[in-house]
C-alpha cells in the first residue's frame, strides 16, 4: 500500500508550560502536531511491517545502528545491557560484555550501536533475528517486558521515541525577550536525515500502519509525559480531545 504525501494540512496547538514559573511571560512553549498525535498510528513491527531496507524486510527500523542522543542516554542502555541474559539476546558475546562489544563510532564521531550481519541480516546487535527461542526484535524490550518496566527505561532515547520527534528552537518576541519552543510531531522520512527519502518503505505515512483502536496520544502516554513532563501531557490530552471533538474534525491525517 502506497504511502500518503509528506506534506499536507495539518493542525499545530501551541501552549505555554504549565509549570513555567513566570505564567505571563513562560521560557518555554510546547508545540504539538495535533494531526499525529490524534492519528490512529500504531508500530506493526512483526505485523505487516516491511522493514525500511527491502535487504532486511524482518529488522524493521532497527537496520540502523542507534544513535545516542548523550552520555546518560548511552549509560542509562548499558546499564540494561549489562542486565541481559543468553536466552533474551541472541548475539550476547560470551562472558563479560564490554562497551566496545556493542557500542560503534561513525565517520561523524557520533556513538551508536552496533550494526553487523548476522543470520544472513545486517541489523542491530540488540536485535534478535527471526527463529531465535525469545523471538525476533529487540533484546532491550524483551529486558523490559521481563523487569516489568517499559521500554523507556532500558531502549536508546532515539528507538523509544519514534514515531514521535521532539526538536528544539528558540524564538525571538517582538519585545525582544526569547522562549524555547518545544516540538513534538511525526517522524516522518525526513526525520532520518538527507538518506530518509531513500528508504526503500516506512511506516508513519502509510495507512497499513493506521488502524488502532485508540488515536496515539493514548497508546503513546508514557513516551509523550516522558519528551514533555506530566503536566503537559494533562494539558495535551485536553486539546486532543477538543480537536477530535470539533465538529469539522479538520485536517485529519490521510494515512488514518
Amino acid at each position: 500500500m502506497n504511502e500518503v504525501a509528506l506534506d499536507f494540512p495539518r493542525v499545530w496547538v501551541e501552549f505555554p508550560d504549565p509549570e513555567a514559573s513566570d505564567p505571563s511571560a513562560p521560557a518555554q512553549l510546547f508545540r504539538c502536531d495535533l494531526t499525529w498525535l490524534t492519528s490512529r498510528y500504531h508500530c506493526i513491527f512483526g505485523a505487516g511491517c516491511h522493514g525500511i531496507y527491502a535487504t532486511s524486510p524482518g529488522a524493521g527500523c532497527c537496520t540502523l545502528g542507534a544513535h545516542f542522543a548523550d552520555k546518560a542516554d548511552e549509560r542509562r542502555v548499558a546499564e540494561a545491557v549489562a542486565r541481559l541474559t543468553p536466552e533474551q539476546w541472541q548475539l550476547r558475546p560470551p562472558g563479560k560484555v564490554r562497551r566496545k562489544d556493542w557500542v560503534d563510532v561513525d565517520a561523524d564521531g557520533a556513538r551508536t550501536t552496533r550494526a553487523v550481519d548476522a543470520a544472513g541480516e545486517s541489523a542491530c546487535i540488540l536485535h534478535n533475528r527471526a527463529g531465535f527461542a525469545a523471538g525476533t526484535g529487540c533484546a532491550l524490550h524483551l529486558l523490559a517486558a521481563a523487569e516489568d518496566r517499559h521500554p523507556v527505561q532500558t531502549k536508546p532515547d532515539v528507538c523509544w521515541q519514534l514515531p514521535l520527534r521532539r526538536t528544539y528552537r528558540t524564538v525571538e518576541r517582538p519585545d525582544g525577550t526569547n522562549y524555547l519552543e518545544v516540538s513534538v510531531g511525526e517522524y516522518d522520512r525526513r526525520g532520518w536525515g538527507p538518506g530518509g527519502l531513500d528508504l526503500d518503505w516506512y511506516c508513519t505515512g502509510n495507512p497499513l500502519a493506521h488502524d488502532a483502536a485508540e488515536p496515539l496520544y493514548v497508546t503513546a502516554e508514557v513516551e509523550l509525559r516522558a519528551l514533555l513532563s506530566d503536566a503537559a501531557y494533562d494539558v495535551l490530552v485536553e486539546l486532543c480531545e477538543r480537536h477530535l471533538g470539533s465538529a469539522s474534525k479538520p485536517a485529519p491525517h490521510p494515512a488514518d
